[in-house]
């Protein structure tokens, strides 16, 4: 892995998401057998979570992939209120009980590690392996790859429904946006990784009823203008000089 990694970052990148997006979609068919929801794609998380975890540290990428306290300022990033408002997106329509305490323990436990993977992946080396060259670009592709890649939850039998799906699709692609923003503004990719953790966790406790598919279009347009507004303020109000290189450090 390390050898692949000084090799070609960008080829790393892509490996590991193709890895993520295997595993995925084994994963579905294994739980229905287990009969267990999550049960393994719960294991395939916390197994990429180790492994990314244990490379980086291993080869002192810790501070380079922004596992670190941000050395900006939190007034800076209005203390985070806008994620905290995000982070609570699958309450505003009240909460429920959906799964039983087993499936929900796994739910949990995969979610936590899937917002762990998914920003490493996507935030970390995919964007850093592109930004080398082009940061713009590095943006763009960070950002739209992550919203499309909930494409596949059409096809890897997870029972994803097309109109569910193309919310996902709609409002990942914003929320990806943000975190780039996020993590290239403020040097650490952990606000990104607890909020998109916390997004993901609180699906479990979702309440559908009553969810008419014109309330839903209202909570994504919420989501839409929170998302784009806080990151253009971002944009707008830090400092060039607070501004993240390639190589993890202040330009």
């Amino acid at each position: 892995m390390k050898k692949l990694y000084e090799k070609n970052e960008l080829t790393f990148a892509l490996v590991w998401i193709g890895i993520y997006c295997v595993l995925q979609s084994l994963a579905n068919p294994l739980n229905e057998r287990i009969g267990i929801r999550y049960s393994a794609s719960a294991v395939f998380c916390i197994l990429q979570a180790v492994l990314l975890f244990c490379f980086l540290t291993k080869n002192k990428l810790l501070i380079k992939y922004g596992l670190c306290k941000s050395s900006v300022p939190a007034h800076r990033f209005l203390y985070y209120a806008p994620l905290i408002i995000l982070a609570t997106r699958n309450f505003w329509n009240g909460t429920a009980i959906n799964f039983g305490a087993v499936d929900t323990i796994c739910y949990l436990v995969c979610m936590l590690c899937v917002g762990f993977v998914e920003e490493m992946i996507f935030r970390g080396f995919l964007f850093k392996a592109i930004a080398k060259d082009n940061l713009k670009k590095a943006i763009i592709i960070s950002s739209v790859t992550f919203g499309l890649g909930h494409l596949l939850n059409l096809v890897n039998g997870s029972g994803a429904e097309l109109v569910e799906n193309l919310f996902q699709v709609a409002v990942a692609i914003p929320i990806g946006f943000l975190f780039v923003i996020l993590y290239y503004r403020g040097r650490s990719i952990l606000p990104c990784v607890i909020t998109h953790s916390l997004i993901n966790m609180t699906g479990v406790f979702t309440n559908t009823t009553g969810l008419t598919i014109e309330r839903h279009i209202l909570f994504q347009i919420i989501m839409f203008v929170i998302t784009i507004g806080y990151a253009l303020i971002l944009t707008k109000t830090l400092p060039k000089n607070q501004s993240l290189n390639v190589n993890g450090e202040v330009d």
